[in-house]
This record gives C-alpha cells, structure tokens and sequence, in this order.
C-alpha cells in the first residue's frame, strides 16, 4: 500500500488472517444453526455441500475488504465509513454468491447455510473492526502504541518534514525531539537517545550534511536505535540496509535487529503461551518459595526492581526475593569488603552475604527467577533475551556501544545463561554474546536456547 511503512502492512495481514478465520468459523456455526433450524423442507447435505465455497472465500473476503479500502487507515476511519466499505465488499461478494447457488443448483438447505454464513461473516467482521479500532485508539491515546522519535534535519526543514508527513503516520509518533545536524554534536545526539529512550530517529534534512550524517547514523547504529534516512547512501558495520516508504516518500533504512516478521509475531506467541504454560506447572515452586522465605527472613517474599528494557525503558522486573531486606544499602559496603566478580558496571558475587540460607537453595535451583514470567505476560520481557540490568548499572556504561544488547526485548534466559551461564566474568564477553545473540537471532534460535536452559537449570549448572 502507497504511504504505508512495514509496520502497518504487517499490522493488516495480521486483521486478514483473524478475519480469514472469522469466515471459516462462521460457516461452521451457520452449518450448526441450519441442522437445529432443519425442517423436513430443508433439504441438502449441510456444510459439505458447500466447502468448495467456504476455501473459495476464505482467502479472496480479505483481499476483497483489501481492495475497497476496508483496512486502511483503522485509527481515524469512522465506525461509520468502515461499515460502509464492509457492506460495499459484501455485496459484491453476495451477488457472485447468488449467481454460484443458482448456476451450480445448490440445495435450499446449502442455500440457507450460505445466507447465514454471510450474515455471521458481516457481523463478525463488523465486532472485529470496532474492538480492534477501540483498542488502537485507547493504546494509542494512552501512549503505549506510539513509537518515540527523534527528527534529525537542519533549520526549517524540521516543520517542513513533519507537515509533510500524512496523519496516519504522525498518529503513531511520539515526537520526543529534534536535532539539529548543523548545530548538534554527537555527544549531545547520544544523550538525546538515552534521555528520552529514542526507538526511531528520522534524517530529514534536504540537504544533507554528510560528515555530520554519517557520524549521528554511527552514534543510533551503535546503541541499536532505528535509523530512516532520506538522504543518500551510508556505510555502515552492523546495520541491514532497507528501502522503505514513510507517507509516500523513499526513504532508506538502516536496522541492527531483527525485523518485524511473522518470526517475531511466533516469538511473541510462544513467549506469553510458554509463560502461562510454565507459570501453571511451576506454581507449586511459588508456593514453596513464598513459604520458605516468609519463614527464612522478615519482609515481603517478592522483589521489585527498576530495570532497562527494549531502549533502556525502565520496568518493574519482579523476582522472589533471596536477600535482606537491607541489601541495597549494603551494596557500597560489599564491594569494598569483597569486591566484584565480573569486570564492568555490572555487580556479581558468587558468596553474596545478603543472600540469606533458603535464598541460596532458590538460585542453586533457579526458583527466585519465576516471577519473570509475570513480565513476560505482561509484554515487558521475553522468554529469551539479553537479561535486563538495573537501571543504575545501564547508567554507568562506558560505552555506548553497550547500549545496544537494549535494542531487543530483554529476557529470562539467553545465550551465556543457556551456555556457561554465570562462569562469565568479563563484560565485554557478555555483551559479545548478547550481540551475537541479536545479530542470528531467529525463532529456531530462541527454541535451541530454551531446550539448553531446561538441563541447565534441572542440574543447576553454573547457578550462583
């Protein structure tokens, strides 16, 4: 579709399959309603009669509701006008329909299953379209939908860009800031993205300033942020270059991770089924990690922390807790009694002595992790990721090449975990694995991963 980014064409396949289901389903409880409303009259063999028109349809209704503009524009299409196109499809659809039962002499019972196939279809359709638009609008009006941007471009050409740009794609824009390439140093475009957690930064400049270009493509490339450019063509290390459209205009893409794929919608998929499926079989762990802690130590048995997510954005991660409940202001005092395992910002201590004696038993075995899965259904982190850190050791990165492990979904396991787990001591290697891990990412991976980690943690191998 003109204008229209990947993300949008990805978002309508997404409606054509549920509505290609929806026409399947409906047939089925038409078939069901004609055998209770079955007369002696009501001649035919049901559903089998017409199965030929039921895989005739389930394809071409979608890309009929395609081709009259039924999946445009969901945000600001009125309920009204989106009914009108639906209606529109349909009577095409009915009168071919019409034309088929009378030229192929279907039976009166066939007949009828048709007609209320066709009416459930409508209404079915018509509920998927005014919930998925309610639900579009309230995310989109509450924020979570919207993608924090940051315009790169020189003097006017910022109000020109935006102006440009069709509403339908400036309603998914949180516009967070702009930069100045003539103007701006690297260092302060650096700070702008780690402010205002950036996901997108577009260079719109008309004329393009190639030595600032390059270098504010290099700072986004590097803590994994999404580059667009309408400029010419830039070298780069790590990121795939891609030629998309942004409201009709050409415009060259540069990406580090993974792109938006039916891959992603599979791992998003298995991530909260897996989540739920393993928060049901483990619950008797809950029950006896709450237990034991409420009777190891004073306090509440679960932890809540600020971690770095997908951009540095901070969420609650929850964990059972496994120290007392003084540990954070003794941190200071541990690191300079015993110092710290793993090189880097990062804090690591194999004989913690805030851990208490049941916490031990709870990471030997990996229990106190658990309450991830809560987070994971929740959409704030996967079931294989780069593991989120604290807030405040993201903020004492050295470099901002570190940055780019949080252009993923954090997770509850990943390769090192899976592997060596905590053996690593080095920083550097760790964020080398994490890089490694976004850079082959593949859905096939993150299965290999969580089949390494099941042993791994049975056995407890490499637990601390």
């Amino acid at each position: 579709m003109l204008g229209s980014s990947k993300k949008e064409q990805f978002s309508i396949q997404v409606f054509q399959l549920i509505d290609a289901g929806l026409v399947y389903l409906s047939f089925i409880v038409a078939s069901w309603i004609r055998g209770v409303l079955k007369t002696e009259n009501a001649d035919g063999n049901g559903l089998d009669a017409v199965l030929w028109m039921v895989y005739l349809l389930v394809p071409v209704v979608p890309l009929l509701l395609e081709m009259f503009g039924f999946y445009n524009n969901l945000l600001r299409k009125k309920v009204s006008h989106g009914l009108i196109k639906l209606v529109q499809s349909f009577v095409f659809i009915g009168a071919v329909l019409a034309i088929a039962s009378i030229v192929f002499r279907l039976p009166l019972g066939s007949r009828w299953i048709t007609v209320i196939g066709v009416a459930l279809i409508m209404l079915a359709i018509s509920f998927r379209f005014i919930i998925a638009r309610f639900y579009l609008r309230k995310r989109v009006k509450e924020g979570s939908r919207k993608e924090r941007v940051v315009i790169a471009s020189t003097g006017e050409d910022f109000t020109k860009f935006l102006s440009s740009m069709p509403e339908s794609v400036t309603d998914y824009w949180e516009v967070r800031g702009k930069f100045d390439l003539e103007t701006g140093t690297g260092d302060e475009l650096e700070a702008l993205l780690k402010k205002e957690s950036v996901q997108r930064v577009v260079f719109a400049a008309q004329h393009a300033l190639f030595a600032q270009l390059s270098e504010a493509v290099e700072i986004c490339e590097a803590q994994g942020v999404e580059v667009w450019v309408s400029a010419s063509f830039i070298r780069t290390q790590t990121s795939r270059p891609a030629f998309d459209t942004l409201g009709g205009a050409p415009m060259l893409v540069f990406k580090s991770t993974p792109e938006l794929s039916w891959s992603l919608l599979g791992k998003t998929l298995m991530d909260r089924a897996g989540a739920l499926i393993a928060i049901i079989i483990s619950f008797p762990f809950w029950i006896f990690a709450y237990i034991g802690i409420k009777i190891s130590s004073p306090g509440p048995a679960f932890f809540k922390q600020d971690r770095a997510g997908r951009y540095g954005k901070a969420f609650k991660m929850w964990k059972f807790r496994t120290m007392v409940m003084d540990a954070e202001a003794k941190l200071a005092e541990v690191k300079a009694q015993q110092g710290n395992e793993m090189d880097g910002p990062v804090f690591k201590l194999e004989n913690d002595p805030r851990v208490f004696k049941f916490a031990r038993l709870l990471r030997k075995l990996s229990i106190d992790e658990l309450p991830q899965l809560i987070n994971v259904l929740l959409g704030d982190m996967s079931l294989v990721g780069p593991r989120p850190l604290p807030v405040y050791e993201v903020e004492e990165f050295e470099k901002s090449t570190y940055r780019r492990r949080m252009s993923v979904k954090p997770g509850i396991t990943c390769t090192w975990q899976a592997g060596g787990r905590n053996s690593i001591t080095n920083f550097d290697d760790w964020i080398e694995l994490d890089l490694e891990y976004i850079d082959n990412w593949s859905l096939w991976y993150d299965i290999k991963i969580l089949l390494k980690t099941v042993p791994a943690v049975l056995f407890g191998s490499g637990a601390k």
